[in-house]
């Protein structure tokens, strides 16, 4: 709450490198009408892609791996998981359809942030609980050694800060004396800082950023996962966390270096969500025009079952005539035969999951 309560007294400057964000991503929300009136079908993958990758990444982040060739029967498949990690994983994916399916119509509040924690940790254990024990954020290396990177908020006092935080936001939100971008990324700052449940507090963060991106009219995160841009962009992410949380607990903290990374975040999904809507001009026709666009928004490998599952209504045949032509064009490479052969972009080393 410490970040909001800054803002509530009014600023005397911005950045100005914040400045330039925020202007940038107010040209994005004017054009993003003009973007999401483009093919149905175009914005089906793009939205596809961003479940996949938005629960793999916010957990990835966390240290929470599965196998890649699992990924696409825990996010959209109905058969039993295998383990933990799995069930938190789809855990993660039922909160992003209720942020989703929701949108601004859901309220920003101590219940949806109770539902949200409940859902990333799979229902298990206190999952949907505040933290019982006083706990800090600790950095291991890779010597082993540890140390204290942050104090958190005690227990016994964690809900109230979080009833301020929200209390500040929603006063924020209605009567802004900063702009309501600046509060956004102040909130989650102030929520991290908090630290209020055992685990999963990071998670929980994204989700409530991209709900909070709805509540201001930035709908990019339905199209391009904000928590895989943040996973690209870890090590910053956690610098300027660090940077923006010493001396919060006195309120003396600077809170720039973490609200402007946050909107370099933003900034960078539309500026994707506009290359890749505007890529392909459909010289070859629909059905081609949408099975490209499919494997150009993989990041790692995938298999022919993921394009028909992306692409509905497109035959087998189509698929395989188009992975043909891209991998003798060395677009492509392929490992394996048959519809389990795995595929992945000339170039691209990261891995799916």
């Amino acid at each position: 709450m410490n970040s909001l309560k800054q803002l509530a007294i009014g600023l005397e400057q911005i950045p100005t490198a914040l400045s330039w964000y925020l202007t940038d991503l107010a040209e994005a929300k004017g054009r993003q009408q003009l973007f999401t009136r483009q093919s149905p079908q175009r914005l089906k993958v793009l939205r596809e892609h961003a479940l996949i990758e938005s629960a793999v990444s916010s957990n990835r982040i966390e240290g929470v791996e599965i196998d890649q060739k699992r990924v696409g029967t825990v996010i959209f498949g109905r058969s039993l998981l295998h383990d933990r990690r799995e069930e938190e994983i789809r855990g993660y994916r039922r909160a992003l359809n209720l942020i989703h399916q929701k949108g601004n119509q859901l309220e920003v509040s101590e219940a949806t942030i109770l539902e949200l924690h409940r859902l990333v940790r799979a229902e298990v254990g206190d999952a949907g609980r505040y933290k019982q024990k006083d706990s800090d954020i600790i950095e291991k290396s890779p010597d082993g050694s540890q140390r204290v990177r942050f104090q958190t908020v005690s227990a016994s006092k964690t809900r109230t800060f979080i009833l301020q935080t929200l209390s500040l936001w929603h006063e924020l939100y209605q009567e802004p004396p900063v702009p309501a971008l600046i509060a956004l990324a102040a909130f989650n700052l102030d929520f991290l800082c908090i630290h209020p449940f055992r685990d999963g507090n990071g998670r929980v963060s994204r989700l409530l950023l991209l709900l909070q991106c709805y509540h201001l009219g930035l709908e990019v995160g339905r199209y391009i996962p904000l928590e895989r841009i943040i996973e690209q962009n870890k090590e910053r992410y956690y610098e300027t966390l660090e940077q923006s949380s010493r001396g919060w607990h006195q309120g003396k903290h600077n809170p720039w270096p973490y609200i402007t990374f946050l909107l370099f975040i933003l900034k960078t999904a539309y500026a994707e969500f506009e290359e890749r809507l505007g890529r392909i001009q459909s010289p070859r026709g629909t059905k081609t025009e949408l099975i490209e666009l499919a494997i150009n928004a993989f990041t790692g490998e995938f298999t022919l079952s993921d394009l028909e599952r992306i692409c509905p209504g497109v035959s087998r045949d189509m698929i395989r005539t188009i992975l043909r032509r891209l991998r003798q064009q060395k677009h492509l490479t392929c490992q394996g035969r048959g519809p389990a052969a795995r595929w992945r972009r000339k170039g691209n080393t990261s891995k799916k999951g």
